[in-house]
């Protein structure tokens, strides 16, 4: 406990190295509110954002190849909703194969307990963050990323060459912006979730209780359930997929609860 609290101390300390060097104004309630509790402490986050990336990978069948950060030229980055003009602005200065991407969420969180990762990841599927999932590192340290699937990728140019009209990008903008909007009811919805799961365990002790272990009852409850639904909507000997939502991912969601130790 005691060795957390100074590695927490020191990590808080550190300088923010991200290419802002400042947390984004709209998850920076979230992150105080956990690095204000014992058991947790936030190593990096980000609250969402539309991305311009030009890279040399090519764009192989219409599906755009991944841009490594190190060799790519980034032609527009907003944490706020833009307009074509922006986006037609930005590509003008490209020169090789451009990506247009919605980012949403995500956070990460380094957990003093396994009981205390649990909650949040209660918090943040209920919160509409399905990808979520807990990961336990080989020295012992539990960290828990909020993550979803509310994303979007698609190729604009090709060495340079506009291959899509200004409609379609007007088009492209308004689906991103509103994956931006819904992206904040999100992140609205996680703080208020997490706010009263914080205040209902009563401040988050990592000690045994028998609150703690309610709290771990219920959340075995749910993690059954959702893998019983998740099996639900799997392929039927037909071949059938019943009622799987857009952006859903069964088997990704399997393996995150799989590699939960209860």
């Amino acid at each position: 406990m005691a060795a957390f609290g100074r590695w927490k101390a020191q990590r808080l300390a550190r300088a923010d190295c991200s290419r802002r060097g400042a947390l984004d104004e709209r998850v920076a309630g979230v992150v105080r509110l956990l690095n204000g509790r014992a058991p947790f402490c936030t190593t990096s986050s980000c609250s969402g954002r539309l991305v311009l990336a030009e890279g040399g990978a090519a764009v192989s069948a219409g599906v755009p190849a991944a841009v490594p950060k190190k060799h790519c030229r980034w032609l527009l980055v907003a944490h706020e909703p833009c307009g074509r003009a922006d986006v037609m602005a930005a590509l003008e200065k490209a020169t090789g194969d451009v990506v247009f991407k919605f980012e949403p969420f995500v956070l990460h969180v380094l957990c003093q307990e396994l009981q205390d990762a649990q909650l949040l990841h209660s918090v943040a599927i209920e919160s509409g963050f399905k990808n979520s999932g807990i990961t336990v590192g080989r020295g012992g340290k539990i960290m828990m990323a909020v993550r979803s699937a509310h994303c979007l990728e698609v190729p604009l140019s090709h060495m340079g060459k506009l291959m899509v009209s200004e409609e379609y990008i007007e088009f492209l903008v308004h689906v991103a912006n509103q994956k931006m909007e819904e992206n904040a009811r999100r992140i609205d919805r996680f703080y208020k979730h997490l706010e009263a799961a914080l205040e209902a365990a009563g401040g988050v002790s990592s000690s045994p209780s028998t609150d703690a272990g309610q709290a771990r009852a219920v959340y075995v409850r749910r993690r059954k359930r959702r893998t019983a639904q998740v099996q639900d909507v799997l392929p039927t000997p037909e071949g059938r997929r019943e009622e799987l939502e857009p952006g859903d991912d069964p088997e990704g969601s399997l393996e995150i609860l799989a590699g939960i130790t209860l």
